[in-house]
């Protein structure tokens, strides 16, 4: 662990930085569960009005997802010479993100889905974890770009957390 990093999120540590690409790194990876998390649910839901939204929630993640390869694909020229560890970066993807945020297919929660109401409650802990894990890097960030792509993200959270709050009877 390098040096600098003792702020929490999430009960472990975060760099109190982070360069562009980590930000599109960090928010793909976010977006990346997102998007298994919402087709995998989309399949297991009984009304098709709550099946639809969720395959819109899947849409929505995968233009996200889209929209960020293509931020990076921009950024690629620059940071081509530049020689810097990574290290970091999946440091905190392994300890705070993978899993963390959506629960996978193979996880327990999502194995043990009996109706469309668990998938939402799921959703919205998912949603809410990520809008928490978000809030926390912008607190600490220091960089307008960075701060720029992680309040990006936030705010297409909260619009995924008031759907599905929409949804629930």
């Amino acid at each position: 662990m390098t040096k600098g990093n003792s702020e929490l999120v999430g009960g472990g540590s975060v760099r109190a930085s982070f360069q562009c690409v980590d930000a599109i790194e960090i928010s793909l990876c976010i977006e990346k569960e997102g998007l298994l998390f919402y087709e995998s649910a989309a399949k297991k839901m009984q009304d098709p009005k709550i099946q639809k939204v969720f395959s819109r929630l899947a849409d929505e993640e995968r233009e996200h997802i889209q929209a960020l390869q293509e931020k990076a694909r921009f950024l690629q020229p620059a940071i081509m010479n530049r020689n810097r560890s990574k290290e970091h970066v999946h440091h905190f993807l392994m300890e705070e993100l993978k899993g963390k945020i959506f629960p996978s297919s193979k996880d327990s929660s999502m194995q043990g889905i009996q109706n469309d109401q668990q998938a939402i409650e799921l959703g919205i802990d998912a949603e809410k974890k990520s809008i928490e894990v978000l809030q926390k890097l912008l607190e600490k960030e220091k960089k307008l770009d960075v701060k720029a792509i992680f309040l990006h993200l936030l705010v297409e959270e909260k619009k995924h957390l008031a759907l599905l709050e929409g949804l629930k009877t």
